[in-house]
Parts: structure tokens; C-alpha cells; sequence
């Protein structure tokens, strides 16, 4: 049994999407003490400057794995608006993590367009919650 994947989508300040996904439960709810959550998500936001510092490097959206920590790796896919797209998971394959990031990537561009949803603001919509939800569950169990 794999630990739960944590899904983080960053805006420019503050997240704007928050996921802990549980990849072998049908429910995905969150399985996880309290300090091993926290500890998750101090290891992605202490990643926020390697995804700075990698988005100088390359051109390409996907900037594969950022950081490891204890067994634990930060994949981030960065948008053309500078929306980070972190996973943080236990060793996911890089072809189905990035298949996972487009697919998510597809899911927020259609909830962009939108005409009730304002640019950078947290995504409170259950429909998109749940899609993502799905999408982990086939890509990253």
C-alpha cells in the first residue's frame, strides 16, 4: 500500500487548489495523521522556489520531478499563466504523472473559461474536485 498523493494547484499567491488523495480508497478521502499532512504540505511549498528556478531552464510546460524528500517526489507542471500543478507522490512513473498534469491541465482550462469563475482565485467547484479525483485514481493507483 502507497501513501496518498497530495495535489496542489499554486497561483500567484496563495493555493488555489487542494487535493490529498487517497489512490486506493473509492472514496479518496484522506488517510493520513495530522503531522504527516502538515509535513506534506511544508514539502511542497519549501519546492516553490525549485519550480522558480526550473522554469528558467526549460521551455516545456512539464517540469518532471523538482524535488525528493524522504521517499517522496514534487512533480510540477507549470501553465502559460505561471499556474503551478504540483504532485506530490512516492515514485509515480514520469509518463503517468505527466499524463495526469494534462489531463488536470485540460479540466482547469475549461473551468477558466468559465464566465462565473474570476482568473486566480481558489477553485471551490465540486465537479472539478471530483474529475480530479478521478483522474488520480486512473492515472496514479
Amino acid at each position: 500500500m502507497s501513501a496518498p498523493v497530495l495535489f496542489v494547484i499554486v497561483g500567484k499567491n496563495e493555493p488555489l487548489f487542494e487535493a490529498e488523495i487517497d489512490t486506493h480508497s473509492s472514496l479518496g478521502a484522506p488517510g493520513q495523521n495530522d503531522l504527516s499532512t502538515r509535513q506534506n504540505y511544508f514539502v511542497l511549498h519549501s519546492a516553490l522556489d525549485l519550480v522558480e528556478k526550473s522554469a528558467w531552464t526549460t521551455n516545456n510546460m512539464y517540469l518532471r520531478v523538482v524535488d525528493k524528500v524522504n521517499h517522496q517526489q514534487v512533480s510540477t507542471f507549470l501553465t502559460a499563466a505561471n499556474v503551478k500543478f504540483m504532485l506530490l507522490h512516492g515514485g509515480k512513473g514520469e509518463e503517468v504523472v505527466k499524463n495526469f498534469f494534462n489531463e488536470v491541465y485540460g479540466y482547469y482550462v475549461k473551468l477558466s473559461m468559465n464566465p462565473f469563475y474570476k482568473y486566480d482565485t481558489p477553485i471551490t467547484s465540486k465537479a472539478f474536485e471530483a474529475r480530479v479525483r478521478a483522474a488520480a485514481r486512473a492515472y496514479l493507483s
